[in-house]
């Protein structure tokens, strides 16, 4: 039986601001995007991934793992913005097992019209509260905690 490696003080005081930074950074940005331009912070997530995509179309699968979701809660989501007509669907040709998601031009325009509003959230949210060194840090912490690419 493995023996439980629990926290000690510094740990546990670092796991519990980790995760109350990150739940308030998330809520900070989640409150001014449905204030400002009613939509979700998810929704936001992949309306950027899709204006990033060449021809701003994506797999719905590759789409998922972009915006780190599930299958099923991205299709909600891509659901939702086919009825705002911000995004729509398509069949692969090719394959019909796949579908493309594929940002509209009205997805473009809300997109660009809340981008602004968010970035200033984002600034506030995260980067005014840091000093350049402290920034440094957590691009580095950010980075080891992602997954590593694999090679293609």
């Amino acid at each position: 039986m493995a023996v439980t490696r629990w926290l000690d003080d510094d740990e546990q005081r670092t796991w519990r601001a980790f995760l109350a930074a990150s739940q308030l950074v998330q809520e900070e940005l989640d409150r001014q995007l449905q204030r400002d331009s009613g939509m979700p912070h998810a929704y936001y997530a992949v309306l950027v991934k899709l204006s990033e995509a060449p021809e701003r179309m994506m797999r719905m699968s590759e789409l998922a793992t972009e915006v780190n979701s599930s299958q099923s809660r991205l299709s909600h989501a891509v659901k939702r913005l086919e009825e705002r007509g911000w995004v729509r669907r398509e069949p692969c040709e090719a394959d019909r097992r796949v579908s493309w998601a594929i940002l509209t031009d009205q997805g473009l325009a809300i997109l660009t019209a809340a981008a602004p509003g968010h970035v200033e959230a984002v600034r506030q949210a995260v980067f005014d509260r840091l000093t350049p060194d402290q920034l440094r840090h957590l691009t580095e912490i950010c980075a080891a905690l992602l997954p590593t690419p694999n090679p293609s």
